[in-house]
């Protein structure tokens, strides 16, 4: 029997996902530029005819990848914008997004290892690190920000700037500490830090 429209789109997804599980696999082993197609092909059981139909080559692969696991991470910043949320001590619900986002971009996190590469690979494929920040950088920026305006707690001169400040902070955080090796240069403590970037936003 011919599968429906509605079992292709499905097939055709679980297809697209196994070939991203590969190439993550691939891309964290080797990083993006010794990443090969075959091997990517390899890991997803997948013949290299069909990996060209579903990713036209490495790069949109990458983004693609990218955009994966950005997505996935912006859908846990959307619990910011429930009422329920708002409703809750400010001081309370930025702490706890800090703690998560150190936490889910430490130790061996793929979209740990993909900043990584991304990084070292900005100025050879600028391409790529602009998918980064269109993907992930804006977007939780955006959130953060939407956030900060609508709860009547929270009162910053300019809500997009307090979000950047407040994001930035802590991505720095993870490129020194983690990605640059930076712990024993200039060490800080993870709940100081937490603690007195919530101070700056929420006043007391």
């Amino acid at each position: 029997m011919k599968p429906t429209k509605a079992e292709s789109l499905h097939q055709d997804s679980e297809k697209a996902e196994t070939i991203l599980i590969g190439a993550q696999q691939e891309f964290m082993a080797h990083g993006y530029s010794a990443a090969s197609m075959n091997r990517i092909a390899d890991a997803a059981k997948v013949s290299k005819p069909t990996l060209y139909s579903y990713f036209r080559d490495k790069a949109g692969l990458f983004t693609a990848l990218i955009e994966r696991l950005s997505q996935r991470d912006s859908k846990a910043l959307f619990w910011l914008q429930n009422a329920q949320t708002l409703e809750e001590s400010p001081d309370i619900v930025l702490r706890e997004l800090a703690t998560k986002i150190l936490e889910h971009f430490a130790g061996e996190q793929p979209l740990f290892f993909l900043i990584r590469i991304i990084i070292g690979e900005s100025g050879r494929f600028p391409a790529l690190a602009r998918a980064f920040v269109s993907n992930a950088e804006k977007q939780h920026i955006q959130i953060v920000s939407q956030y900060l305006a609508a709860h009547p707690q929270i009162c910053v001169p300019d809500p997009e700037i307090a979000a950047r400040v407040f994001m930035g902070t802590l991505i720095h955080h993870i490129i020194t500490q983690e990605i640059l090796h930076g712990r024993d240069v200039v060490p800080v403590e993870r709940e100081r830090l937490i603690e007195g970037l919530v101070a700056l936003i929420v006043k007391k």
